[in-house]
């Protein structure tokens, strides 16, 4: 299993920011990034959630158990 495979698989949402023009992704546990496409979004909330467990995983911290969001929290 690679270092990838290794990561939780936690729900996100996109939004639309009509003022900067760019998608925003929230990903559980408080990570947030951006992209000008969804394609760009997408790869960066993949980024933003390795470096988070990653960072998690090196000091030590439990990881939050990975959950999916439902339309009605979203």
């Amino acid at each position: 299993m690679n270092k990838q495979e290794s990561y939780p698989q936690y729900s996100v949402v996109v939004e639309w920011d009509p003022q900067d023009h760019i998608y925003v992704v929230s990903v559980p546990p408080g990570c947030m990034t951006h992209g000008a496409t969804l394609k760009e979004a997408a790869e960066q909330a993949q980024d933003a959630r390795g470096s988070w467990v990653d960072s998690a995983r090196d000091r030590g911290y439990p990881l939050p158990a990975a959950r999916i969001w439902t339309e009605d929290e979203a």
